[in-house]
């Protein structure tokens, strides 16, 4: 184990989680809420996505391969709940009042999804801590090491998400919803290609072709 494993470990697994990307979902999400309430909403989602990545770091092979399922469906619904969730940042209706009030008292879901899941926790992420931690070909100590770069991007993305707080207030509330309908459209994109690798990867697509 060298400086050079651990730099390609860390690497991954901050691209497959995208902490710089899940802002403007945050962004879009709490853009009506308090201060506090936003740091509530960040510290939950981030533990909220530990747990889920952390689950499918110690368990996530085993319950694969188990149930006899290949990573390429397992990233072809992940794109298609993405998609489906896109849709809705882009198309999505001005709220009423009442749904402001909604969004604000209800901030323990806005926490879980899509903040958590599958914003952070996205089905990219999953797959990495996956197979980052194959237990056919790395040891506990190397799992583990893999374990602390996860803790250590995730404590980098609750940073980032704690400094949202001024950019909303920066661009105020109509600057959040031009952010979240122009992130909704590179989140299909994302999705999309999630699909079409999940397609390659269960051998139905050449994408290459």
């Amino acid at each position: 184990m060298d400086l050079t494993y651990l730099y390609r470990e860390l690497i991954t697994i901050a691209v497959a989680i995208d902490p710089i990307g899940t802002l403007p979902v945050f962004i879009a999400v709490t853009a009506r809420m308090s201060s506090a309430k936003r740091k509530k909403v960040a510290v939950r989602a981030v533990l909220t996505a530990g747990g889920v990545l952390a689950f499918f770091l110690v368990f996530g092979q085993l319950l694969f391969e188990a149930m006899s399922l290949s990573l390429g469906s397992f990233q072809i619904a992940g794109g298609i709940i993405l998609f489906i969730f896109a849709l809705t940042m882009v198309f999505g209706d001005s709220k009423t009042e009442k749904e402001l009030a909604d969004v604000e008292s209800d901030h323990r879901q806005s926490a879980v999804f899509p903040l958590a899941i599958p914003s952070i926790a996205s089905p990219g992420a999953i797959l990495a801590v996956i197979i980052l931690t194959d237990n056919h070909r790395n040891a506990i100590a190397e799992q583990a090491v893999t374990a602390g770069l996860l803790a250590l991007v995730l404590v980098v993305t609750l940073i980032l998400l704690f400094l949202a707080t001024p950019i909303i207030r920066l661009i105020g509330t109509p600057g959040a919803s031009v952010i979240s309908r122009v992130m909704g459209i590179i989140l299909a994109t994302v999705a999309v290609d999630a699909v079409l690798n999940g397609f390659a990867s269960v051998g139905v697509l050449d994408i290459n072709g």
